[in-house]
């Protein structure tokens, strides 16, 4: 296999199933031409006058969309990992007698795990997509035919306008949707938020199906998806089961070494003036970063201090700041609780939004670069700022990026990181695989210090005087390492490259080796 070495030393393939590639050039360095791509001209000659899309079955409906071998199919995970449609579809492909199909998820969970058949039968010849859990297992230890393309959630919007990946056949998994296929995910026993991640599927690809449990008459209102982008409608009893979909509660850290990290950096952001009069954050539902909305939201109570907006992933702590007047607006790309969800359905002022508009790197702009504070994780981070998302430090596949790399093109970027797990430290001299270059990270928050990357010497400036234990990433990195007695061995990889990273401009950062069992 041919490999070429981009702007950060890595090697990466020229070929990735039989398409040619681009090697990472750089922040900004790689500029697209010509046109979106565009889906089929159709016409309502083809579709019922009345408006009626209802078929019996999936397999009827795969089956008026001609599925055939070699297709690309495919699905959102809205559903997290109480997807049901995904698994169903595939079975039925595989009693259709298909083979060599490509899964296009926006990502997996553990609940694919019935997947791994399809792959070994041939049914499904590789996926396209972020890989969780048991199929980044099984990808991590070379078994699946072609090679894994994992991209970020703008990233995958982006590789469908551009053509990157034609949509032979989307699935669409509604909580609620009407006869002509009008859809949405704040109604019905499975409401799950929205459907943002399905977006671009529907706008290109071939051939649309919806597959809804909640079935409404005309109009679904309010609709996330347009029917006039559907073919056909399904209706099933399961489409997702709702605990595995949404929490009821999402917890903050009870964590002492966590709550540290969440209290220094939020103090770390208040002494560096990110947090004024309209500021705007985006963080995630783990732990940490509730436990910093929580601790934000005291001190912006105690200095009368609102928010223009807040992105996320929703949690009842956003909410709670929406409700009591701490923040104009939620700009959700995925509720990750039922107050969210509620929120969602019911106030005007918590806005559901696509990677289209939040992500999107080959856009008029996006809102990612907007956001005064970007808080996030990752698995590992090296002395350049360079972080990873996707792989251990035993180089195993079981992660995904999500919106993780579009995230970083905030105004200050914050990874809060534990300093090891399970003994084993998280600042290297080099990452096992490249998610994110350094460039874009300023900041790493631990719970024996804070490392601010050199390059951002106005945050250096604002905070000469400070209390906040600011320390060099080498320093973190040396204590660490004394305390963990030293560092483990690099994972013993083969040559075989079973998946790569594509930066958000479709060019390739960095590939990944199989492991060797």
């Amino acid at each position: 296999m041919e490999m070429i070495k981009n702007a950060i030393n890595r090697y990466v393939p020229a070929l990735v199933n039989g398409k040619a590639t681009i090697p990472y050039k750089g922040i900004g360095k790689h500029i697209p031409t010509g046109r979106k791509a565009a889906p089929p001209i159709a016409t309502c000659a083809h579709y019922p006058s009345d408006g009626n899309k209802l078929v019996s079955s999936i397999r009827e409906a795969l089956e008026k969309c001609e599925l055939r071998s070699g297709m690309v199919i495919s699905t959102h995970h809205h559903f997290r990992d109480g997807d049901l449609v995904a698994n169903i579809v595939f079975k039925e492909a595989e009693k259709m007698g298909v083979k060599d199909l490509v899964w296009f998820p926006s990502a997996s969970f553990p609940c694919h795990a019935p997947i791994i058949e399809l792959l070994e039968n041939g049914v499904i010849h590789h996926i396209e997509g972020s890989l969780n859990g048991p199929l980044g297992d099984f990808a991590s230890r070379g078994k699946m035919k072609g090679t894994a393309v994992l991209r970020s959630h703008g990233g995958r919007y982006r590789a469908i306008q551009d053509d990157d990946i034609h949509i032979d056949i989307t699935i669409i998994a509604a909580p609620t949707s009407d006869p002509f296929g009008n859809s949405n995910g704040v109604e019905g026993p499975s409401a799950c938020g929205l459907l943002g991640f399905a977006l671009a599927d529907s706008q290109y690809a071939d051939r649309v199906i919806v597959v809804t449990a909640n079935l409404v008459p005309f109009p679904c209102i309010p609709w996330q998806i347009q029917g006039n982008y559907v073919d056909y409608v399904v209706q099933i009893d399961r489409i997702g089961i709702p605990e595995k979909i949404v929490s009821g509660t999402t917890q903050i850290t009870k964590s002492p070494d966590r709550l540290l990290i969440a209290e220094m950096t939020t103090q770390f952001m208040v002494e560096s003036g990110i947090v004024h009069e309209g500021f705007s954050i985006q963080a995630g539902a783990g732990g940490v970063s509730l436990a910093v909305i929580g601790q934000l939201k005291e001190y912006m109570k105690e200095k009368n201090i609102h928010s223009r907006f807040m992105r996320g992933g929703s949690t009842q702590y956003l909410v709670n700041l929406l409700e009591e007047g701490y923040t104009d607006y939620i700009l959700d790309g995925q509720t990750f609780d039922l107050d969210g969800v509620r929120s969602m359905r019911e106030n005007p002022r918590h806005v559901w939004t696509s990677p289209f508009t939040s992500y999107n790197y080959h856009g008029k702009g996006n809102f990612a670069g907007m956001i005064d504070a970007t808080i996030l994780g990752a698995t590992e981070i090296d002395l350049n700022y360079n972080a990873n998302v996707v792989t251990h430090s035993d180089g195993r596949l079981l992660h995904g990026i999500g919106g993780w790399q579009n995230c970083l093109f905030g105004k200050c970027v914050i990874l809060t990181v534990p300093s090891f797990r399970d003994r084993i430290p998280i600042i290297l001299d080099e990452v096992t695989t490249v998610c994110g270059p350094g460039d874009l990270i300023d900041v790493i928050v631990t719970e024996r210090g804070i490392a601010i990357n050199p390059r951002r010497e106005d945050l250096l400036d604002s905070l000469k005087n400070t209390h906040l234990p600011i320390r060099t990433i080498e320093d973190l990195k040396a204590e660490v390492e004394d305390i963990c007695g030293g560092v483990p061995d690099k994972p013993e990889l083969s040559d075989n490259i079973i998946a790569v990273v594509e930066w958000v401009d479709g060019t390739l950062i960095d590939s990944i080796k199989a492991i060797n069992d």
